[in-house]
């Protein structure tokens, strides 16, 4: 892309402030993939522990919990991460909105390029990773929530009655 002199200072204003928003944007996805790389560590260290415990049994409520609490809070601390990539994406539509026939500002504009990308990575790449960013955590509390209830609750009722 050839690079255009702006045509006043704001403009200039516009693009430098346009530049540190994609950044930011683009920051976001190391983070994302940093977050579920962990995410999938812990929980197969949990299945580790419940497997070295006896398996599912009523005795091991402690990880079903901690494995519920975990992946909600990972659950939250994903969607914040996803939360800000998407302020980040509005905010850089703004500025393209502001400059729609600068190319300068569309840099995250790719709906034209998509289509020209193979067609097998067009259907694997067609969920957006937010999706399954948030979904797999709170699948995951839905899984540990599950094992929890259908094994010991009984079990942890009798425990926190006394």
């Amino acid at each position: 892309m050839e690079e255009r002199k702006p045509s006043n200072q704001q403009e200039q204003r516009d693009f430098d402030a346009y530049k540190m928003v994609v950044d930011l944007w683009s920051r976001e996805n190391p983070i994302k993939t940093a977050k579920l790389q962990v995410l999938l560590a812990v929980n197969a260290l949990l299945v580790s522990a419940l497997n070295f415990s006896g398996g599912l049994r009523p005795e091991n409520w402690h990880i079903y919990i901690a494995g519920t609490i975990f992946n909600l809070v990972w659950t939250f601390s994903i969607g914040r991460t996803c939360l800000f990539q998407d302020v980040w994406q509005i905010k850089a539509e703004t500025f393209r909105k502001r400059y729609p026939n600068d190319p300068r500002f569309s840099l995250l504009e790719t709906a034209a390029e998509q289509k020209q990308v193979r067609p097998l990575m067009r259907r694997f790449g067609f969920v957006p990773s937010k999706y399954y960013l948030l979904f797999t955590p709170f699948g995951f509390t839905l899984i540990w929530l599950l094992i929890l209830v259908f094994t010991s609750g009984a079990h942890l009722a009798e425990y926190l009655a006394g």
